[in-house]
């Protein structure tokens, strides 16, 4: 099917409705991509197109992505009968036995899972590579990362296996992966996308769940499809005017936006970045909006560190559920150094930190509203990425935890603060770096919107904006499934 990368995942869906196309020759092309990639790019943990043929055969297929072949991501969703395990040699093995309550969701919008793509161990880190898995690489250059820790995603999509994909995001494991590789992508705010049945939040409410898409569109479409309420949720954004599909073909009133050049830890971006900034700073004022370089003033080092504990305190419980299903705690080959080091962190941290991270959390959310407020501002641009997608290697779970540190905490250092506050952000490709050897289209540095809580219909109307007057869609790395 020589044209499947012309089309979105709506303009898929709609091949399936006119009857242009069925469901079963784009789940048969979709396999034969990812087959074709996986040696290159290694981006998939499993493939199981038999299920997805056992959910077609059921017949009764609607929704706004009809027919349309889909992949979660190896963490936080479960799709029953198909593999878990979180990227991690602890969880080898493990099958879900039941539907997470966001699948079906995804189900009832007419997406099809074929597969499951690749995530280092238990999302902790800006790269996709673990030992269970080995290196995913990035489509444009197989050197660097896909970003992390939805790298297997990104990658897929960027290769053009499919049009969009689930993603997670705890850190900016939504953003940072769409920046890395080029594409669009969406952190929700908090409570907008269900994480049940069994839990609704995860990391003390750090992380929320998505997807990174080609179009726009696509992404508001999908986040149409499955947000909302969910059995026990204990707070819910706000519920929008309209759809946020809408939203996208409805250019924004000019906007007043801030450009938080300096992170929160300090960390600038690199003479690359900085053009980016720059360039999307024009671009927007060509535009109609306004663009003023202003920060909100965040003790990065208290918030970081209030990050790492919630996190390390969450990683050890995580294992201590692994441990209850296997009747054993995993032995320390099971995990990877740094994974290792996280928990035993959690184990000693005192329970009154977990108290004063959740109030510095809260805190840092009314800084960062009373700063757009006072403003005048109606949201913020970023730099996804301080610099270009990094070296494999350098920020894997087990790589020297100094070095590894410092890179992680240097990579995308304005992202984590979304999560920590609950405020929803995208990633927009706007940016590349000059052509090098290794990467001669050059390498992609995506720019983060961030607004207030629930703010989404106004990030999409943007990002519809940005993709007319800019678009990036034809775009091709050269690893490419087509």
């Amino acid at each position: 099917m020589k044209e499947y990368s012309d089309y979105d995942a709506m303009g898929l869906a709609e091949l399936v409705r006119t009857r242009q196309v069925s469901a079963s020759e784009l789940l048969d092309e979709a396999v034969q991509r990812a087959e074709a990639v996986q040696g290159d790019l290694n981006c998939f943990s499993a493939l199981y197109p038999d299920l997805a043929k056992q959910q077609l055969s059921k017949g009764d297929q609607t929704g706004p992505f009809v027919g349309v072949p889909f992949v979660t991501k190896d963490l936080a969703v479960a799709v029953k009968g198909a593999p878990l395990t979180n990227g991690s040699v602890s969880w080898k093995g493990h099958v879900a036995e039941w539907d997470s309550t966001l699948t079906q969701r995804y189900r009832d919008a007419g997406l099809v899972f074929f597969g499951q793509t690749t995530s280092p161990e238990f999302g902790l880190t800006t790269t996709t590579e673990s030992t269970l898995y080995g290196q995913t690489r990035n489509p444009w250059d197989v050197t660097r990362t896909s970003g992390g820790s939805s790298g297997g995603a990104s990658a897929a999509v960027a290769a053009g296996v499919l049009p969009m994909a689930q993603a997670s995001d705890g850190g900016g494991s939504i953003r940072i992966p769409a920046a890395s590789c080029g594409l669009f992508g969406m952190k929700p705010s908090r409570g907008r996308i269900p994480m049940g049945p069994w839990r609704t939040e995860n990391w003390n409410g750090l992380s929320t769940i998505h997807a990174l898409s080609r179009s726009v569109r696509d992404n508001a479409a999908l986040m149409d499809a499955t947000h909302g309420p969910e059995t026990g949720n204990r707070y819910q954004a706000p519920k929008p005017e309209r759809s946020f599909l809408e939203e996208v073909s409805r250019d924004p009133k000019p906007l007043k936006i801030a450009l938080w050049r300096t992170a929160p830890n300090g960390t600038e971006p690199d003479e690359d970045a900085a053009a980016g900034l720059a360039t999307t700073a024009k671009l927007l004022e060509d535009l109609g909006h306004r663009v003023v370089e202003a920060a909100p003033q965040i003790d990065g080092e208290a918030i970081g560190k209030a990050a790492l504990f919630t996190i390390s305190a969450n990683i050890a419980a995580m294992i201590d559920d692994r441990a209850k299903m296997t009747g054993r705690q995993p032995r320390e080959y099971e995990l990877e150094p740094i994974t290792l080091a996280m928990s035993n962190l959690g184990r000693t941290v005192p329970m009154v930190e977990l108290a004063k991270a959740n109030n510095l959390f809260n805190e840092n959310a009314i800084i960062f509203e009373t700063f757009l407020n006072e403003g005048g501002y109606d949201l913020i641009l970023a730099p996804t990425l301080s610099r270009a997608p990094e070296k494999l290697g350098v920020m894997a779970l087990t790589a020297d935890p100094d070095s590894m540190g410092a890179a992680v905490a240097s990579f995308s250092p304005h992202c984590p603060f979304f999560n920590q506050i609950g405020a929803p952000a995208m990633s927009v490709p706007l940016h590349w770096t000059p052509p090098t050897e290794t990467a001669p289209q050059g390498l992609p540095i995506g720019m983060m919107f961030g607004g207030r809580y629930g703010s989404e219909a106004l990030l999409y109307s943007l990002a519809g904006q940005l993709e007319r007057a800019k678009p990036w869609v034809r775009r091709r790395p050269p690893i490419w499934a087509g």
